[in-house]
């Protein structure tokens, strides 16, 4: 058997042979102290987590500049889930850098490699049992990043413990960020989300049929009108989300009677507005046509998108 040369034994008891070993000699072409390999994995790790951290911030930069330009990447930057995956993904390389940077100081300091990572499952499981919920939060946000169920910015309408109605304003892995229509921030638990209802243009479109006495003139009735809904748009903004728009007369389908249609674009759930406010509002510019001018004769309906061509009218009565 072959002895090994004077010596050596006792160098290699003085010098234990690791990962930051062989890269230390690699780099510098002699031994190195512990303590030195030790502050240069710190070093590296900081480095990393400075590099990763801006990284992040570019993209999130050029994601908002061409969100500001409307150029031709705003067709990928108005998704949220790119924005959310560069925060997961720098989230994740940090920990990844300094999970690897603790478990090679350990391993300067006598620890072997394979019992820490051992440790590190063990301690992991322990926390994934513990903290179900948190995965479950992880997991359905994922679920709504790339399902594109919802996106920011978008109105909707979410059935979970509650119900909210709102502006999403943050879709991330724990909470879905909502504005409501009082301006409060709503924090939805991923894990509580059963529904989604989207509103595609930002809210619901009311339609105000107003009946056009006989013998009257129809454009005398939209001159009544007109300062009504102005006034109401003016004076409900945060509700009414568009200027209203007034169609020229039409007749129902029977041509039994014409009217002038009032269109609105409002808040989901604030149907009550028109229905009360301007209807009463309405019915006193009408009088004005015609004494025994009633309610029925303003029918309110409602439709998720603006209609392209005249909807049929509802019936006397509804609303």
């Amino acid at each position: 058997m072959a002895q090994l040369p004077q010596g050596t034994s006792s160098l290699m008891s003085e010098h234990t042979v690791t990962v930051l070993t062989r890269v230390s000699d690699f780099l510098f072409k002699e031994q190195s102290s512990a303590a030195s390999r030790i502050l240069l994995v710190i070093v590296a790790a900081v480095l990393g987590h400075v590099l990763i951290d801006l990284i992040g911030r570019i993209s999130e930069w050029l994601l908002m500049m061409s969100h500001r330009s409307k150029a031709r990447l705003w067709s990928v930057a108005q998704k949220p889930k790119f924005a959310t995956m560069v925060r997961l993904a720098a989230n994740t390389a940090t920990s990844a850098v300094y999970f690897v940077a603790i478990g090679l100081v350990l391993e300067e300091a006598g620890i072997n490699l394979t019992a820490y990572l051992a440790s590190a499952s063990i301690v992991g499981l322990a926390i994934s049992f513990g903290s179900q919920s948190l995965v479950q939060d992880t997991v359905v946000g994922l679920t709504l990043l790339f399902s594109d169920a919802l996106d920011v910015d978008d109105t909707v309408e979410i059935v979970g413990a509650t119900i909210v109605v709102g502006r999403v304003q943050e879709i991330g892995l724990r909470f879905t960020k909502v504005i409501n229509l009082y301006n409060q921030v709503v924090y939805i638990p991923n894990r509580t989300i059963a529904n989604v209802s989207r509103f595609p243009d930002g809210g619901v479109y009311a339609y105000v049929d107003i009946h056009i006495p006989d013998g009257t003139d129809s454009a005398a009735v939209v001159a009544a009108i007109k300062p009504v809904a102005e006034s109401m748009q003016h004076q409900f903004a945060a509700i009414i989300l568009e200027a209203a728009i007034i169609d020229p007369m039409a007749p129902t389908a029977d041509a039994a009677w014409h009217y002038v249609r009032v269109r609105f674009k409002i808040w989901p759930g604030q149907g009550a507005l028109i229905e009360t406010t301007f209807r009463q509002r309405a019915l006193r510019a009408m009088k004005a046509f015609d004494p025994n001018f009633a309610d029925w004769q303003v029918p309110v309906s409602y439709r998720a998108q603006p209609s392209a061509a005249p909807l049929p009218s509802p019936a006397l009565g509804a609303s």
